[in-house]
């Protein structure tokens, strides 16, 4: 699918984009080639904090795999009907999902759109994730860019979807529509508690509450925790959740090992979903 002539902006000079064949170019005559996967490249090398920024391949091929195991499923299905009472009856909308990943939940959202005029981009930093992101869906433009400097037109989203990511309020409230909505979810004080539990001595419960930090540019419509247990079934998926975590990079050989011979292992699913109106 074809991007829509100014519905991204050049990441270097901010004018609109335009693309012809497999190229995208502003009047400037800054140029961006799709990669073969179908994904854009807007990702400036100076706005890079390393040669390889976001997720690196393992993390992605953990998280595709422990995801493509429906475990968090509940919440796709949460987001995805929020997504669609607020977009089915608004014509040509837009919207951006930040943070997207390797596309899990940018795809299942995509899917309760079917049936309306929505365009949806997914943005991550992790050229990766993208790229693994590509293979869920040909009709979403993938983008590798910043989070920080999203290259879209200020005040051109309906709706910006952020699944466990970076708070950035500024950057969050320049992208979106004035009346748009932000869906922000993030973990709660008993989400992978047990997984904690067996990782470390002393247990730190997060008070963690992104509202008082976006008050400025958005007000706070509702919180719905969705809570759930779950099981892992084998010693692979246990691996993979650990992997796409930062927990695999603490956790000592003899936990590891302990953690991994424990399937099932019995989890608590712990989340926050929060709504918030652009100003």
């Amino acid at each position: 699918m074809n991007v829509t002539s100014g519905h991204l902006i050049c990441p270097v000079c901010s004018l609109a984009l335009t693309q012809k064949e497999r190229s995208l170019s502003c009047e400037q005559n800054h140029s961006y080639d799709q990669a073969k996967q179908g994904y854009w490249n807007l990702l400036l090398v100076q706005r890079k904090r390393s040669k390889d920024p976001g997720d690196n391949p393992q993390m992605v091929a953990a998280r595709t795999h422990f995801l493509d195991q429906h475990y968090y499923q509940p919440l796709a299905d949460k987001i995805s009907a929020s997504v669609q009472l607020e977009l089915t009856n608004n014509s040509n909308s837009r919207l951006l999902d930040m943070g997207c990943g390797e596309g899990y939940y940018t795809a299942q959202v995509e899917k309760a759109l079917s049936n309306t005029n929505v365009e949806i981009i997914g943005l991550d930093i992790s050229k990766h994730a993208v790229k693994a992101a590509c293979r869920r869906s040909k009709s979403i433009h993938w983008l590798v860019a910043s989070g920080a400097q999203m290259p879209v037109p200020e005040q051109s989203q309906d709706l910006l979807l952020v699944m466990f990511s970076r708070l950035m309020p500024a950057a969050f409230a320049k992208v979106v529509k004035p009346d748009g909505l932000l869906l922000l979810a993030w973990p709660a004080q008993e989400h992978l508690l047990e997984l904690r539990q067996s990782i470390y001595k002393e247990i730190k419960i997060s008070e963690y509450d992104p509202t008082t930090e976006l008050a400025e540019q958005f007000s706070c419509e509702k919180v719905d925790t969705l809570r759930f247990e779950f099981s892992l079934q084998s010693e692979q998926d246990i691996q993979a959740l650990l992997d796409m975590t930062p927990h695999s990079q603490r956790i000592n050989d003899d936990s590891m090992a302990v953690l991994l011979a424990s399937a099932p292992l019995h989890l608590t699913f712990h989340v926050n979903l929060g709504f918030f109106r652009r100003l």
